[in-house]
């Protein structure tokens, strides 16, 4: 939710779900689960025929409520918005400076990865070790989610962090003599 400056991704994509589970982003940290279906799609989903192990409970209603007050505010899908573009202008100067770790920066808003040319677990823990959290997403892909309400300077200590990161370890691999991978170990 809102991380490709939009309520949901799929405003983006051209297409209507007929079903969207949601979960994570909906309570704002806040253990909750919903499903929004069309009418035509919710006439399966008769009495007992469906269940939800944090639906309903008020405490979580009032995390969605206050969620949705701060993404719904006017302006903060502007900011979202204004963020990811900076952030992946940022990371297009990475990704040209280290050409021998990062192939590419995909994703949208603030929903971004990188495909790395090293292992992904070895980018991660270059970037662990700067103190920024990352988790890999497949074998060649590292996750970069700021938070939504992030801000330039600190997309650019960020963006600073992993510049460091990726300078170690470029260091580390020209130091070591150990090759990057094939084309075909990092398709994907």
């Amino acid at each position: 939710m809102g991380r490709t400056g939009e309520l949901f991704s799929y405003q983006r994509a051209g297409v209507v779900p007929d079903v969207m589970p949601l979960a994570k982003a909906l309570g704002g940290g806040f253990p909750v689960g919903a499903v929004l279906a069309t009418s035509e799609a919710a006439k399966g989903m008769t009495p007992g025929t469906h269940g939800s192990t944090f639906g309903g409970n008020p405490l979580a209603m009032s995390a969605v409520n206050a969620t949705l007050d701060v993404m719904l505010a006017p302006g903060f899908f502007d900011h979202v918005k204004k963020m990811g573009i900076l952030f992946k202008q940022r990371l297009a100067e990475i990704k040209d400076r280290y050409p021998e770790l990062v192939a590419e920066v995909r994703g949208e808003g603030l929903l971004v990865g990188l495909r790395a040319v090293v292992p992904a677990g070895n980018l991660v823990n270059a970037i662990r070790a700067e103190n920024m959290l990352t988790v890999a997403a497949g074998d060649n892909v590292v996750r970069l989610l700021p938070p939504l309400i992030v801000s330039e300077p600190e997309i650019a200590e960020g963006v600073a962090r992993l510049d460091r990161a990726l300078a170690k370890l470029s260091r580390s691999a020209k130091g070591s003599g150990a090759r990057p991978l094939r084309k075909a170990e990092t398709a994907g």
